[in-house]
């Protein structure tokens, strides 16, 4: 029995979307700050892929409060700090130490809240 060249992917976080409010501010931001590529699909959507993970942003989502938060890993999380500064980041919640690391929240141009966090 052969298995579906997918199936070690069953259940795990597949691609993800997030609102935008301007695609162009949020591709300088990411690609700054991560590295991250871009692939237009006309003017309202952009795919990235961060060399693991695969997702878009869309001008057609409402952008919201709340909801589910994407964390980053870092391995130098003080230079990823800076670096979100540097591209025009918002810092919401500064560096904080929790059970098993540190991490700080930031918004993105279209206010998308994330995190970035790093072992201690």
């Amino acid at each position: 029995m052969s298995s579906s060249p997918q199936a070690e992917h069953h259940h795990r976080i597949d691609y993800i979307e997030l609102p935008a409010t301007d695609l162009s501010a949020v591709k300088r931001f990411y690609a700054a700050v991560f590295g991250w590529r871009f692939e237009d699909y006309g003017p309202d959507y952009t795919s990235f892929h961060d060399g693991r993970l695969a997702g878009g942003f869309t001008t057609e989502l409402p952008r919201g409060s709340g909801g589910v938060l994407v964390v980053l890993y870092s391995k130098d999380l003080e230079a990823t700090l800076a670096r979100v500064r540097e591209a025009g980041g918002q810092v919401v919640k500064d560096v904080f130490s929790f059970p098993g690391g540190r991490r700080f929240h930031f918004t993105d141009p279209s206010g998308n809240e994330l995190a970035v966090w790093t072992e201690p």
